[in-house]
């Protein structure tokens, strides 16, 4: 389990500078990474959960998650507000954090669309 999950913040750490390079235009970028980060984070929702029973565990997963997606994220904030394409000053971790909140509430309530919510979050950081 544990090592299904590096494997998928590594595709995900991965996937930044590859979208940045597709040629979509950074904010395009962005938007699509975050997408693919709340499609980890809404399959991963349980395991985290489990995983809070052997805190030490859940510590080292989660710094490294951390350690591997928050400059990714950087970066792309970065070269989105470098284009002109978003607000400045939005930190990485801030960004990730409210995603993560907003994909906390997927718990099969079908009133709730996390998506929706996270699109409407990164359609706000736009100029």
């Amino acid at each position: 389990v544990i090592a299904v999950y590096q494997h998928q913040v590594e595709a995900c750490a991965e996937a930044g500078p590859a979208l940045l390079a597709s040629g979509i235009g950074p904010y395009a970028a962005l938007a699509r990474w975050i997408d693919l980060f709340v499609g980890f984070l809404v399959t991963k929702h349980g395991l985290a959960a489990a995983l809070q029973s052997d805190r030490a565990r859940f510590e080292t997963l989660h710094g490294y998650f951390l350690d591997r997606l928050v400059p990714v994220c950087g970066e792309l904030l970065d070269a989105a507000a470098a284009a002109g394409e978003i607000r400045p000053g939005v930190g990485a971790f801030e960004l990730l954090f409210g995603v993560g909140n907003l994909c906390a509430g997927v718990d099969g309530d079908a009133r709730y669309d996390a998506r929706r919510m996270v699109g409407l979050l990164v359609a706000g950081l736009r100029q």
